[in-house]
């Protein structure tokens, strides 16, 4: 699920042609913009709400009055999805935050049965949750996991974005190895409850690296998968980068069945590390 306010980016049909190949899993577009989406498949279900919809819905389901003030805030709520979305995600077995500025691969090619049976929480990286991709099993004591912050009804009154729904902004810290509960005083974040809860044994989380990102001519996509150097499968394939640098931003019809994310000019610069292929080879051993 996403919430996106405004005109859909340049980039959007391409995240559209992605969802076409994932034919078994919904994506839901919360959205002001009325525009008809070119080649929609039946498996992208907008939902029509206003700005001023999601505020007040969020006011009375939460108890008090929510700060929204500009769409991009609406990321510090993304967790909280499963719970002020109920009625329209109660018929998943797990639902999931993510965005619109990424292409998909096999979804159902990472997301195992054996992986949905065996945990909770669905990560996309090893180190943070992502607001960019992260399921969560839809019960209630997942949907509501957020209000086990101590800090989510300051961050949902406070008109900045605050990093909620990742790890409030600890980035480099915990890129350079250290671990969240390490700094008590910042905002419990989403990473902070995921990291304490598995700790505790309150339930299962799965951390691990399944993404794309970067600038590189080495990543595709090819008729529903995401490739690196014609050898290595991902997940998905973020787009951060790719949507600024990119120096034509234009979608080319009809939508190609592979097409490369290169960029002239920009050196052939890759996210993968070496710890990649280590993930593959676990991936592999949970779709055996």
């Amino acid at each position: 699920m996403t919430c996106w306010y405004g005109d859909y980016p340049w980039y959007f049909p391409y995240f559209v042609k992605s969802c076409k190949y994932n034919p078994s899993i919904d994506f839901i577009i919360v959205t002001d913009n009325t525009d008809e989406i070119p080649e929609k498949p039946e498996n992208i279900k907008v939902i029509y709400k206003t700005l001023g919809d999601f505020k007040v819905n969020a006011g009375k389901k939460l108890g008090f009055e929510v700060v929204v003030n500009q769409p991009y805030k609406l990321c510090d709520f993304k967790p909280a999805y499963g719970f002020l979305f109920s009625e329209i995600l109660d018929s998943y077995d797990f639902w999931g935050h993510g965005d619109i500025d990424m292409v998909y691969g096999n979804i159902r090619g990472f997301m195992t049965n054996e992986l949905l049976e065996e945990y909770d929480i669905i990560n996309s990286r090893v180190d943070f949750i992502t607001g960019t991709f992260c399921l969560y099993r839809n019960i209630e004591k997942m949907n509501k996991l957020f209000m086990k912050s101590r800090d989510y009804k300051h961050v949902f009154t406070n008109d900045e974005y605050l990093s909620f729904d990742e790890c409030n902004f600890l980035f480099h810290e915990i890129e350079m190895g250290n671990s969240i509960l390490d700094y008590p005083d910042n905002i419990q974040s989403m990473t902070y409850l995921a990291v304490k809860g598995e700790m505790e044994g309150d339930f299962r989380v799965f951390f691990d690296h399944i993404i794309a990102q970067g600038v590189s001519d080495e990543i595709k996509w090819d008729n529903g998968l995401i490739i690196f150097k014609n050898q290595f499968e991902c997940l998905f394939y973020d787009m951060i980068d790719y949507k600024v640098k990119c120096e034509n931003k234009k979608a080319i019809y009809p939508i190609p069945d592979i097409f490369y994310f290169n960029i002239k000019g920009i050196n052939k610069n890759s996210f993968f590390k070496l710890q990649y292929s280590k993930i593959i080879r676990k991936l592999n051993k949970l779709k055996a």
